[in-house]
């Protein structure tokens, strides 16, 4: 498949607004909906071709070919200075960890940690050494997010993210000028100044459009009013990105939040069960000034666009801190913890197939979530975008630290569970609040199949609506009907086209080798090779059944959009699992495809799964999931003699 050029600045067209207006949807939803849309076009262009979506690994793969190579994580670049100063700063928590230093008399994050953190170089990781950072990889910071996590904590992990790559120092790296840049990154790398990114308001969440904090140029400050909402790591004396409607688009603006409240900014609090040990408060402006050289310039004024730009970073850094907590998770119902001490009938629960089972699945999800977060990074270090893929390992995280706390840990621990000072009772919020956060998952499905489909939608199925539009609406006997079977004959042709390729794949005539010496390995690679020769029929055959009404079928949207999302699960997966030389992440890799492959075959888990499930188990037990080491043993809560 040829490389596509994907949006250009010349094309005015929106297939998002043309498909709203033919289902008859109101001015204002085609309006609002198609503003994110041309955001979104917006945030493609600063990829180049290259870098677009239409090219990406997934996009080509499912309406092209899956080559594996590009499915393979890559090690981090060496860099002497990044490793050290990331090993630094996986051990400043550690060790406030063991001392019990990590939280002040407020169970919040010490200064004395967030200061330690900022001369071990975690605050300033992904800014250019220019300004005081060290220009980590992206493969570098992430390893760094899940190591602290694993090793130290998941709140102090995260808020690497909040403030490297969804705060204000993604914002100012890509769009600042270099006077704002000089100005204000080495605060930001220093942790002098602490960032947050303020967009989300009590009316404008998931629905950007309806923003209400607005900006008013006077003199040489803007005037900001409005309130902000749900905005973590911001408090007096921090800085944030702040999102506020100027002349009627979204504006970028880098606020030093004054050191104490007073009559233009105040914090409004709330209790809030997630996020105990860091802030998340509401940000009230009542004609707040910033600075005009503060603001952000925005391609095509649009600041959503700059919004959009360190989202998918945000998504992957969830992903590499949800790996890391489910590390915590394994360990505590691991050997020397709770599995190992709590026996029923005379044995030790860590013996019962049920327990084996559930250690198994929770390797299993490390050892996936850990494969998308590096494949990831991987493709952002290549300039890619990653807009489906970051989507996948948000979604695939999120959900899977669910499932680990919830379905395996929870159940493994019993009532214990629930006891304060517990890790799954004082922390049951925060497993849960990233299927919130950086997008709601089902809605992110929606817009990762949004994503994959716009491109044929606009060669293939707009053109054919298009022609039919003309002879019913618009009287075009002539000029219609030729257009319509021209189009229909070049859909046609894609569609044989796609027919052959699939039953091709079946027939094995294609390949899809992963080059694993696991021939297990190898045979999921192959399986995920040929549904991706499926998909393209399926994807195509529900928008020619629901035609511009797809938009309202938002639960089959879902559907499709994760049998494609698992597909490539199990392909990354497959090649990271190749990658390894531990028996135990190969044979974690193999039952995690085994899951997902039962997942869209419908399937049943054969005794040999059970068996392979058992045998991780033990290698589990006897130190061999190496993904284990370094994580710190939890104490086991009412211990009876």
């Amino acid at each position: 498949m040829s490389k596509n050029q994907g949006p250009t600045p010349q094309d005015d067209s929106n297939l998002t607004e043309d498909v709203l207006r033919d289902a008859g949807k109101s001015d204002r939803e085609v309006e609002s909906t198609g503003q994110i849309s041309r955001a979104d076009d917006g945030t493609e262009l600063l990829f180049g071709e290259r870098g677009a979506t239409v090219n990406s690994p997934i996009h080509r793969a499912v309406w092209g070919y899956a080559n594996p190579r590009h499915f393979a994580p890559k090690a981090a670049p060496k860099d002497a200075v990044v490793d050290a100063a990331v090993d630094a700063c996986i051990a400043v928590v550690a060790r406030h960890r063991a001392a019990g230093s990590l939280f002040d008399a407020d169970q919040k994050i010490s200064e004395t940690v967030l200061q330690e953190l900022g001369e071990a170089g975690f605050w300033g990781m992904r800014i250019d050494p220019k300004f005081g950072g060290k220009g980590a990889s992206v493969r570098s910071f992430m390893r760094m997010i899940t190591q602290t996590a694993a090793t130290g904590d998941p709140t102090t992990a995260g808020l690497a993210s909040i403030h490297g790559c969804i705060g204000a120092v993604d914002p100012l790296m890509k769009f600042g000028t270099d006077e704002q840049k000089a100005r204000l990154l080495p605060k930001l790398a220093s942790g002098e100044a602490l960032s947050a990114f303020a967009l989300t308001e009590p009316g404008a969440g998931s629905d950007m459009t309806q923003l209400k904090t607005t900006a008013v140029l006077d003199g040489d400050s803007y005037v900001i009013n409005g309130k902000k909402l749900f905005i973590s790591n911001a408090i007096p004396g921090r800085t944030i990105g702040l999102v506020a409607m100027l002349n009627g688009k979204p504006a970028v603006f880098i606020v030093d939040l004054p050191k104490e409240e007073n009559e233009h900014f105040r914090t409004e609090m709330y209790g809030l069960h997630a996020l105990t040990h860091t802030y998340n408060n509401g940000l009230v402006f009542t004609n707040f000034r910033v600075p005009k050289d503060n603001h952000l310039a925005a391609p095509k004024d649009n600041g959503l666009i700059i919004a959009y730009h360190g989202l998918n970073y945000g998504r992957v850094a969830l992903c590499a801190n949800s790996a890391g907590v489910m590390r915590l998770l394994l360990r505590s119902i691991s050997p020397n913890s709770w599995a190992a001490f709590r026996q029923t009938y005379g044995a030790s629960i860590d013996k019962r197939e049920l327990v084996q089972r559930r250690m198994a699945r929770m390797a299993a999800l490390i050892v996936g979530a850990d494969a998308l977060a590096g494949w990831c990074a991987t493709l952002l270090d290549e300039g890619y975008r990653g807009e489906l893929e970051c989507i996948i390992a948000k979604i695939f995280g999120s959900e899977a630290q669910k499932e680990a706390a919830i379905e395996l840990a929870l159940k493994t621990h019993g009532g214990r569970a629930f006891l304060k000072g517990h890790i799954i009772g004082d922390n049951l919020h925060d497993y849960l609040a990233p299927c919130i956060y950086e997008g709601e998952g089902e809605m992110l499905a929606m817009k990762f199949f949004q994503s994959l489909a716009t491109e044929h939608g606009t060669l293939y199925m707009k053109p054919v609506g298009d022609a039919m539009k003309s002879i019913v609406k618009e009287g075009h006997y002539l000029t219609g009907p030729v257009k319509f079977l021209w189009n229909g004959f070049r859909y046609s042709m894609w569609y044989a086209k796609q027919k052959l390729r699939s039953i091709g794949r079946n027939l094995r005539l294609s390949g899809g080798s992963i080059g694993a010496t696991d021939k297990r390995l190898n045979d999921h690679a192959a399986f995920a090779h040929r549904q991706f020769a499926k998909l393209p029929l399926e994807l195509t055959g529900a928008m020619l059944k629901h035609q511009i009404k797809l938009g309202d079928r938002q639960c089959r949207i879902v559907h499709m959009s994760m049998r494609v999302q698992e597909t490539v699960t199990i392909l990354v997966t497959a090649a990271y699992g190749a990658q390894s030389t531990s028996p135990a992440t190969k044979l974690a890799a193999d039952i995690l495809c085994q899951d997902l492959r039962r997942k869209l075959t419908g399937e049943q888990p054969s005794d040999a799964y059970f068996k392979a499930c058992s045998k991780l188990a033990d290698m589990i037990v006897a130190g061999e999931f190496t993904e284990l080491n370094g994580v710190p043993e939890t104490t086991v809560l009412q211990r009876y003699s």
